[in-house]
């Protein structure tokens, strides 16, 4: 659905609905009397990346926790495969298969890198989970440190305790809120491999990113909000074509 057309841009919804693993339908969210979402609706489709992108302040972690159930909608629907979640505890959200990855990491400190994966971890009734041997393949230097203290490390270490916690939940969705945030450039560009091969793997995954280059690499698909509103809603590809569009709407040139 294109909202505010970029040249070019075409539905999403022309992929049909039945790959539809993740939606928003309309939601409303406030914060106080604040109305922070106005009548949200975006599509997570199945081994894709969704970027949702937008100005400082225009919704996207809001968003995130109106998923994961931080913030309950006071209107509209979230869907996982299928089932409302919205308005259900977090640790119930977690349960069906929503991983996060939260803005600033948030690691527990003064636990080990060991107990930081362990204290995450839920596996039941999943095939080929995700265990801490499994995350140490993919982050080879949290198996180097998984003795040390999680609030030790350095600030890309800890992105990746971050989202090899997440993944000790076996997501099938997975939300990135910024996880490219105050990091060197080589550490930016391992994020980005990394997330490619989740991908890969067959998670889907939804991405808020500043880093609007790294987003349009990975992303299959992009909504763009702004102050609480989809502007647009459409592939990856026509914000990636036009320079000037992006440059309206992001505020990057």
């Amino acid at each position: 659905m294109v909202i505010e057309s970029a040249p070019g841009a075409a539905a999403l919804s022309a992929g049909g609905d039945a790959d539809v693993l993740l939606r928003l339908d309309r939601v409303d969210a406030f914060y106080g009397d604040s109305h922070v979402l106005h009548a949200v609706s975006l599509a997570l489709r199945e081994r894709r990346v969704l970027a949702l992108l937008g100005r400082n302040g225009a919704g996207k972690t809001t968003c995130m926790n109106a998923i994961i159930g931080f913030l309950s909608p006071r209107g509209g629907r979230i869907t996982l495969g299928g089932t409302r979640i919205e308005g259900r505890s977090p640790e119930a959200i977690a349960r069906m298969g929503v991983g996060l990855v939260p803005q600033g990491r948030r690691i527990f400190p003064s636990l080990s890198v060991r107990e930081n994966l362990e204290v995450a971890a839920r596996s039941a009734g999943v095939s080929d989970p995700w265990t801490r041997e499994r995350v140490n393949e993919l982050f080879p230097r949290l198996r180097e440190r998984e003795r040390q203290a999680a609030g030790s490390l350095s600030g890309g270490e800890q992105q990746m305790l971050a989202i090899g916690r997440a993944l000790m939940g076996n997501p099938r969705v997975l939300l990135l809120d910024e996880p490219s945030e105050g990091l060197a450039p080589l550490i930016v560009a391992e994020v980005g491999r990394t997330i490619a091969a989740l991908k890969a793997q067959g998670l889907a995954i939804v991405l808020v990113e500043q880093n609007l280059r790294l987003a349009l690499d990975l992303a299959d698909d992009v909504v763009i909000l702004n102050t609480g509103r989809v502007v647009f809603d459409g592939p990856a590809s026509d914000v990636r074509d036009n320079d000037a569009w992006v440059s309206h709407h992001l505020g990057v040139t």
